[in-house]
């Protein structure tokens, strides 16, 4: 067994303090989030060492959910036991939270003249950014033929059906397949965790969120919405998104555009918002969670979405922590999850066509704009912010010289 991390003992306090920080500055998406907690936590403040950092990112990439948000809980919950980890949850997403509320609470002013051109450009900001990421989801997590294989058939299934049940097949036809085709895929080393608590205590935690997922996928859908169905929505796409990051969009897609709650034009202009804020990127469901009329308070729905979005991924990581280092030995753990993730890129593609490029490409200007921003994301590498402010500011020119 490997040696716990030397982790001294700290204040719910600081935990905060730090956190909020990087609540506030952390731009980029979950890839940079990575780089900002490695720098802070690892160099900076020696709260984890290089192993079992490197350790945590493999447990938070194998299960569902947002991973830098499961990654912080985590280091708050080493750092400063269970105040510290909520701590670390409250101060991290707060900012983005509020900011996406915000813009829902301005959204509907927004629907003519420069306000329309800019929530259009707000599209293109998630053509761009999901074009990028999608790029190198390819590279990452389809790299070989049996694993762009696995991608493909996720494709034909999601643009042949488009049923919700069929995301869930895919995904577990995913881990299936991956079994017998991606055997080939190592197993990261593993490493134990400083937890204060015990296996059956992982356990508990398990059974929570499996009761969780069984009453959201039992919940029956209509196309009124309440704050049970928002609930049980939100939490089913917070248990399945395997990835974090731009892997959410098919299933909230799903959950609040398919439904009718929420207009596709309001569901990526959201979107491309969510690229300009700070924080993690599941901050989206706030501004959707405001968005759907559910007869509260925008606030109270937002909070609502929030909450049962990042709920399953932590119940989850919290089973797993003390048991982590067992099941990584077993033999089918990481080929079955290549093959789930070859899968979620097939998603990731078929939501990309539609409604991302659907919604928000409708002509020669939109494309151009479209095509310059993955150009600097792409080759200048530059931060995401300035793709939102150029889609932005592209827009509205267009939209000012027709």
């Amino acid at each position: 067994m490997s040696p716990r991390a030397p982790l001294a003992p700290g204040s719910a306090s600081e935990v905060f303090r730090v956190f909020l920080r990087l609540g506030l500055t952390s731009f980029g998406g979950p890839i940079a989030h990575l780089a900002y907690f490695r720098k802070e936590f690892v160099r900076r403040r020696g709260w984890l060492d290089d192993a079992h950092f490197a350790q945590l990112l493999s447990v938070c990439q194998f299960l569902p959910g947002p991973a830098s948000s499961q990654m912080g809980f985590a280091i708050g919950l080493f750092r400063g036991g269970w105040p510290g980890a909520l701590a670390a949850f409250v101060a991290f997403t707060l900012p983005s939270s509020l900011l996406m509320l915000g813009f829902a609470a301005v959204t509907p002013h927004l629907g003519q003249g420069i306000g329309a051109a800019a929530v259009h450009g707000l599209k293109l900001v998630a053509v761009v950014v999901v074009a990028h990421g999608l790029l190198g989801m390819v590279r990452q997590l389809a790299p070989d033929a049996p694993r762009a294989i696995i991608a493909a058939g996720a494709v034909a299934l999601i643009v042949l059906t488009g049923s919700a049940w069929v995301q869930l097949i895919t995904i577990a036809l995913g881990g299936m397949l991956g079994t017998w085709l991606c055997r080939h895929v190592t197993a990261p080393a593993t490493a134990a965790f400083p937890v204060r608590y015990s296996h059956r205590g992982g356990a508990a935690f398990l059974t929570v969120f499996l009761i969780g997922l069984a009453g959201s996928l039992m919940w029956p859908t209509t196309n009124v919405p309440t704050a049970g169905g928002l609930s049980a929505a939100f939490y089913k796409v917070g248990a399945l998104v395997f990835g974090g990051g731009h892997v959410v969009l098919p299933l909230l897609q799903q959950a609040v555009v398919d439904t009718g709650w929420v207009s596709p034009d309001r569901f990526l202009a959201g979107y491309g918002a969510a690229q300009a804020m700070p924080g993690p990127m599941f901050s989206l469901a706030a501004f959707l969670g405001a968005e759907v009329p559910l007869g509260l308070p925008a606030a109270v729905g937002g909070t609502i979405a929030l909450l049962a979005a990042f709920l399953p991924g932590i119940l989850l990581l919290l089973a797993v922590l003390p048991m982590w280092e067992r099941l990584a030995r077993r033999p089918w753990a990481a080929s079955s999850m290549a093959g789930i993730n070859a899968a979620v890129v097939g998603l990731l593609i078929a939501a990309f066509y539609d409604p991302v490029w659907t919604e928000g490409v409708h002509g020669t200007a939109d494309f151009a704009t479209a095509a310059i921003g993955f150009a600097l994301l792409a080759s200048m590498r530059v931060s995401a912010l300035w793709i939102v402010l150029w889609c932005l500011t592209a827009s509205i020119v267009v939209s000012l010289v027709k």
